[in-house]
C-alpha cells in the first residue's frame, strides 16, 4: 500500500477534479502491475495496473489508495475491470466520499466473491487526497498558506525587500509544492513588488504541468507582469466595476468586457489581448467578485476557484493577504519556513489582518503542530488550525 501511495503522489496537481490514486498488483509476493491516475479522463490507477499485469492479475491482490469507482463517468467503472481480470483480493486505503461510489465497491466486489477490506494506511490515504475530499464536500479548494519568515516573524524589510529570506533548499521545496498544486495565489501587491512568475521550476520535471497563477487584483495589475507570459492561463479576480484589465492599479475608464474575457488596456487605449500586445501566454481569465474598500471577498474567490475544478491552492501572498486568509478561517494547512536570521525592526511587516485588534491572548488563533523538518538551514513547520480554547 505504501508503494501505491508513492505512485499516487505523482498525480497531485494533475487529476482535478478527480482524486490522485495509485495502485499495485501483487501475485505470489511479486509486484506484477502498478499505475497511477495521470489526469482526468485518462485511465484510472487500477486500469493502468491491470493492463501491466495482464493475465498475471488473475488470483492476485490489488492494493489501491482509494475505494475503486463503481460508476460510469468519463471512463468505465474500475470494479467491472477488477472482476473481469479475476482479482482475488482488494485492499483500499480509504473510502471515497463521492456518493456515487461510497461503500458500493466493497459491496459489489464482495458479492462477486472478491475479498475486500479497507486499509492499511487509512490516515495516509485521507491525507493524500485531502484536497479532493474538501472540494467534493464543500465545492471549495483546499488552501495551503506558505510563509517565509525570519525568527522574529518578519516577511520582509520595512522597504519591502524579501529576497531571499530562506535558503535555496527551502525555495526548491516551495517549487515542489507548486508542482503538486492546481493554483498559486498572490495579491496585486506581490505582483507589483516582486513580479513573480508563479511557476513550478523543478530540476528534473516529469511533465509540463504548471499551476494556474491566481491574482487578487481589485483594480488590476501591470500588463507587463511576467505571470501573464507564463505557460498556464492566469485568473485575475477584480472588483465588479473593474472587469476591464487595467494597468498598475489605474482607475481610468476602460470599456467593459464580458466576464471571462481578459483585455490589457493601459489607461485609455483600446482593449487588446495579450497576444495582440505581443506579451505571449494565454489571455488571463478575469473574474469579478464582491468586495469593499479595495478588499475582495475571499470566500467568493474560493467558490469561484472551486467552480473551475481547482481543488488545491497554494497561497503565497504578502503580510496582509496571509493575515486575511488566517483571520477569515480559510486556511486548511499552514507551512512556515523559518530562516535562522533576525531583523529586529518593528516596522518590518509580519502577517497581519487589516483592522484587526486582538486584546486578549485567549482570542489568538490556535494551531496544531503536525510536523517539523529541517530544510537546509531553515525550519519548516506544518500546522493546522484548531478550535480556540477559552
Amino acid at each position: 500500500m505504501r508503494q501505491a501511495l508513492e505512485l499516487a503522489v505523482q498525480g497531485l496537481g494533475r487529476t482535478s477534479p478527480n482524486p490522485a490514486v495509485g495502485a499495485v498488483i501483487v501475485r505470489d509476493g511479486e509486484v506484477v502491475g502498478e499505475g497511477w491516475h495521470r489526469a482526468a479522463g485518462q485511465p484510472h490507477a487500477e486500469i493502468e495496473a491491470l493492463r501491466q499485469a495482464g493475465e498475471r492479475a488473475r488470483g492476485a491482490t490489488l492494493y489501491v489508495t482509494l475505494e475503486p469507482c463503481s460508476h460510469h463517468g468519463r471512463t468505465p467503472p474500475c470494479t467491472t475491470a477488477i472482476l473481469e481480470a479475476g482479482i482475488a483480493r482488494v485492499f483500499y486505503a480509504c473510502p471515497d466520499c463521492d456518493p456515487r461510489c461510497a461503500g458500493r465497491a466493497e459491496d459489489l466486489l464482495a458479492r462477486a466473491g472478491v475479498e475486500v477490506a479497507c486499509g492499511p494506511l487509512t490516515e495516509e490515504g485521507r491525507e493524500l487526497n485531502q484536497a479532493y475530499f474538501k472540494h467534493k464536500q464543500t465545492g471549495r479548494p483546499y488552501v495551503t498558506l506558505k510563509l517565509a519568515l525570519t525568527l522574529d516573524g518578519r516577511m520582509a524589510t520595512r522597504t519591502g525587500d524579501s529576497r531571499w529570506i530562506t535558503s535555496e533548499e527551502a525555495r526548491r521545496r516551495v517549487h515542489a509544492l507548486r508542482d503538486q498544486s492546481d493554483a498559486v495565489l498572490v495579491g496585486a501587491g506581490t505582483v507589483a513588488q516582486d513580479d513573480p512568475q508563479l511557476t513550478a521550476r523543478l530540476e528534473n520535471p516529469r511533465d509540463d504541468h504548471q499551476p494556474r497563477p491566481v491574482v487578487l487584483a481589485a483594480d488590476g495589475i501591470s500588463p507587463q507582469a511576467r505571470l501573464l507570459r507564463g505557460p498556464a492561463r492566469p485568473i485575475l479576480f477584480v472588483a465588479p466595476g473593474n472587469i476591464g484589465f487595467q494597468a498598475c492599479h489605474g482607475r481610468t475608464g476602460v470599456p467593459p468586457v464580458p466576464e471571462g474575457h481578459a483585455v490589457v488596456s493601459p489607461t485609455h487605449e483600446s482593449p487588446l489581448s495579450c497576444q495582440e500586445r505581443g506579451l505571449g501566454g494565454e489571455a488571463p481569465e478575469i473574474v469579478p467578485v464582491p468586495g469593499a474598500d479595495g478588499l475582495l471577498d475571499l470566500p467568493a474567490v474560493l467558490t469561484e476557484l472551486g467552480r473551475r475544478s481547482i481543488m488545491s491552492v497554494l497561497v503565497e501572498g504578502g503580510a496582509a493577504l496571509a493575515g486575511s486568509f488566517l483571520h477569515a478561517g480559510l486556511v486548511d494547512r499552514l507551512l512556515l519556513f523559518y530562516a535562522p536570521r533576525l531583523l529586529l525592526d518593528r516596522e518590518a511587516p509580519g502577517p497581519y489582518a487589516p483592522d484587526l485588534c486582538v486584546p486578549r491572548m485567549a482570542e489568538a488563533l490556535n494551531l496544531r503542530l503536525a510536523g517539523a523538518e529541517l530544510v537546509g538551514p531553515d525550519l519548516m513547520l506544518t500546522l493546522y488550525p484548531s478550535p480556540v480554547s477559552g
